[in-house]
């Protein structure tokens, strides 16, 4: 383990999404169980609801922030998880909008380091200071270098128009690999890079992120992004750190009863856990899609599911009859759960997943299920092309080329296929599942990682 008597103190400011602060705060705990020091820079309602997560309060403090007030944001939000997608750009103003409280706190706490993702402005703050800043993606390499290296097409600097042709293919030099966008994908990304009420566009943001800082820095391992990697270095000429996977610690506090319950009726890797993390909301018909395809299976299944667009809560949204049909072999739950012991419970098999790159990362370090890939929009689209072309550790669940949409069918025959012993790909995903989850959950593997994260950090403060 890396040791040293000096130590550093590291600056954090996530984009304000769930999905991005805890990442953060994870490699916050794991730099601050080395003995450094982190200030993390948050909203206020938000840091009450994740200071749980915080296993070094000696060591990580929390600043919270003013929350700008923004024309048309609902009172009281301040994440992505508090607005529906069609606000998000509100909550990036806001972000926007924090640049000269920010500016104050960095003067007055001198971190060494800066790491933020989508505040594109924090190094030209930063740099006068003698901050150093690093743009920390918390998203798959591979999403990166489509989306926001200088040979995309997706961002607008390049100053030319895209068209869904060009988001469809990967951008010249992009490594030779079988990701690329369907004809509905290209469409939800080129709007993706229109501006949003005077704002900047995501994938500008993203690139003049990753142009302005002094390193980037990214939650992945060589071992999965390895081509992205050397890519991404060429292309912004700029060091490239890697944290590994960075998984949590399995929580000390017990899975709930109703759920120790629930699980412990099943056999071993018999039960489909659905986890569609804390942004990815459904339409009712696709969520109704999504439930019917876990009954249709034939598995007993868990599903942890927002309310979708159209309905008050999950039990309204539910099928006719459904409740009755599926019995005590299913549920679905609406409110927050415990993913990462849920992911360990023997009795999962298959985790039908929206591809968020945690997610990912999470189940297949976490759990000894197959994986069935349902990616909603941006880098989970990537990363599941990722997973399941490239790595073949997961079955991609088919949707309309038009217009996006899976059915019942298309996700009982994704998950048959991962769970029935019998079928070819099904017994390829298995042991390439297996053999890729040997590597990296190996505890001295995801601790070199943040050792050599560390060194390197170092290094640039020389």
């Amino acid at each position: 383990m890396e040791s040293s008597s000096s130590t550093m103190h590291i600056a954090m400011y996530p984009w304000f999404a769930f999905g991005h602060i805890t990442p953060f705060l994870h490699l916050s705990n794991k730099l601050a169980q080395r003995g450094h020091r982190v200030s993390f820079l948050i909203p206020p309602k938000t840091e009450s609801r994740i200071r749980h997560l915080n296993l070094f309060p000696d060591l990580i403090t929390f600043y919270p922030i003013t929350f700008p007030l923004v024309d048309g944001l609902p009172s009281g939000a301040e994440t992505t998880n508090d607005v529906p997608f069609s606000l998000i750009s509100h909550i990036m103003t806001a972000m926007d909008n924090t640049q000269a409280e920010i500016q104050l706190l960095l003067r007055d706490l001198k971190p060494d380091f800066v790491l933020f993702d989508f505040a594109y402005w924090i190094p030209k703050l930063a740099r006068p200071l003698g901050i150093i800043s690093l743009h920390y993606s918390i998203v798959s390499l591979a999403a990166t270098a489509y989306n926001a290296a200088p040979s995309s097409h997706l961002h607008s600097l390049n100053g030319r128009q895209v068209s869904e042709a060009d988001v469809m293919k990967p951008p010249p030099g992009y490594p030779d690999s079988p990701i690329y966008l369907h004809l509905h994908e290209a469409r939800d990304h080129l709007m993706m890079t229109a501006p949003k009420l005077g704002g900047v566009p995501l994938f500008d943001r993203m690139f003049m992120s990753l142009s302005e800082c002094e390193a980037i820095s990214v939650k992945t391992c060589r071992e999965i992004d390895g081509l992205f990697v050397d890519y991404l270095k060429e292309e912004f000429g700029k060091p490239l750190l890697l944290t590994g996977p960075l998984i949590p610690e399995l929580p000390t506090s017990p899975l709930e009863q109703k759920w120790v319950h629930f699980l412990g009726r099943f056999k071993p890797g018999s039960v489909i856990y659905c986890c569609f993390g804390s942004e990815v909301i459904l339409t009712k018909g696709q969520f109704q899609e999504l439930v019917l395809g876990l009954e249709l299976s034939g598995f007993a299944f868990l599903a942890a599911l927002r309310t979708p667009v159209g309905a008050e809560s999950i039990d309204e949204a539910l099928p006719d009859g459904f409740p009755e049909r599926v019995g005590g072999r299913g549920v679905v739950h609406g409110g927050w759960i415990q993913q990462l012991q849920i992911l360990k419970h023997p009795s999962i098999g298959c985790i039908v997943t929206h591809c968020g790159w945690g997610t990912l990362l999470e189940a297949l370090i976490m759990s000894k299920g197959q994986l069935v890939l349902i990616p909603n929009r941006g880098d989970q689209i990537h990363n599941a092309r990722l997973m399941g072309n490239t790595f073949k550790v997961g079955v991609e669940v088919e949707k309309g080329e038009e217009d996006g949409l899976f059915t019942r069918e298309s996700v009982c025959k994704a998950i048959k296929t991962v769970m029935e012993e019998d079928t070819e790909v099904g017994k390829a995903v298995r042991a390439n599942c297996a053999k890729l989850r040997e590597l990296i959950s190996r505890e001295e593997f995801n601790s070199s990682y943040i050792d050599g994260f560390i060194h390197e950090l170092r290094t640039l403060l020389k």
